[in-house]
């Protein structure tokens, strides 16, 4: 099929790309980066220089490539280091997944293009509670937090607008990447001692491995009913477990522990909900669903294929 990929030199699209290709697929690949069009051109795509906020040139070169299916993995999360103020580290990511997704569904409709499949989110985040797994029929229950707001409403814009506005519109939510060019500022604050476990660590995470990630996308391409799908892998774990493990595996001294209060002061109300209060996701519906089973389908040995080498 004919395929538009936006942000398709980020940490996700550097493999979906070639994934894609590899399935078949003609690829259209923009980037908002003039140096990077060897590099899509490289993989096998057809480049676009483009600026998803603006609403006309998106329609254009959307219209140009007639593509079946547009993927939408524009963000803007290079270098963010701090979540102590959310709406700030993501303002550019929030417009993008709002203006910017809102310009891709108005150019899929005069397109034509059947399929939009949509970047979403099931990283850690203030739940209100602990309880279960989510599974993709739950409803947000995050607890306001004002530094976040801007950045949970653009969330929510994405997973409502993307199955309501295409014909088969899909929304992954994506687990905590790690891997090849994904998060390795982690590695490096973790190696520096400057990532705490908070309040116990009991907030549970859900991750996914970069390219299993990718591997999912390039499923719900051509497979899949409408809807929200969470891509996870199989082994949710609290702060406390994970943490420590991964700081082993880098080679780094365990992570320091700090109370609640402090981790406060040191990181935000956002970190510490995070670090204390986050549910994890099941992957059931992905699994079943697009029939895609992750390579590493716990990350303990994710981890250590990435860190551990």
């Amino acid at each position: 099929m004919r395929v538009f990929v936006t942000g398709a030199t980020g940490a996700l699209g550097r493999y979906l790309v070639p994934g894609l290709i590899a399935a078949g697929h003609q690829v259209t690949a923009s980037t908002r980066t003039p140096g990077k069009v060897a590099q899509l051109r490289a993989a096998g795509a057809e480049p676009v220089v483009l600026d998803g906020l603006d609403r006309e040139a998106v329609i254009a070169a959307v219209q140009a490539a007639a593509p079946e299916v547009i993927v939408h993995q524009m963000t803007a999360l290079a270098g963010m280091r701090s979540l102590r103020n959310p709406d700030k580290q993501f303002a550019a990511t929030n417009e993008l997944r709002t203006r910017g997704t809102d310009n891709l569904l108005a150019a899929a409709a005069r397109a034509g293009a059947r399929r939009v499949v949509a970047q979403g989110y099931a990283g850690a985040g203030p739940d209100k509670r602990s309880g279960p797994l989510k599974t993709e029929t739950d409803p947000p229950d995050w607890r306001p937090i004002r530094s976040a707001s801007r950045a949970f409403a653009a969330m929510r814009h994405v997973e409502e607008t993307v199955p309501a506005g295409a014909p088969e519109g899909i929304v992954l939510r994506y687990g905590g990447f790690y891997g090849p060019g994904a998060s390795d500022f982690l590695l490096e604050m973790l190696r520096k001692r400057q990532v705490p476990v908070i309040g116990g660590g009991t907030g549970v995470w859900s991750f996914i491995e970069i390219t299993d990630a990718a591997a999912a996308t390039v499923a719900a391409v051509d497979k899949g009913a409408p809807g929200i799908y969470n891509v996870v892998d199989d082994d949710p774990a609290p702060v406390s477990e994970w943490l420590p493990y991964l700081a082993e595996v880098a080679g780094a001294k365990p992570p320091l522990r700090v109370p609640a209060l402090l981790g406060r002061l040191l990181g935000g109300e956002f970190v510490v909900a995070q670090m204390t209060t986050s549910r994890g996701f099941s992957n059931h519906k992905a699994r079943k669903d697009l029939g895609w089973v992750p390579q590493y389908p716990s990350w303990r040995e994710g981890f250590r294929a990435w860190a551990g080498g």
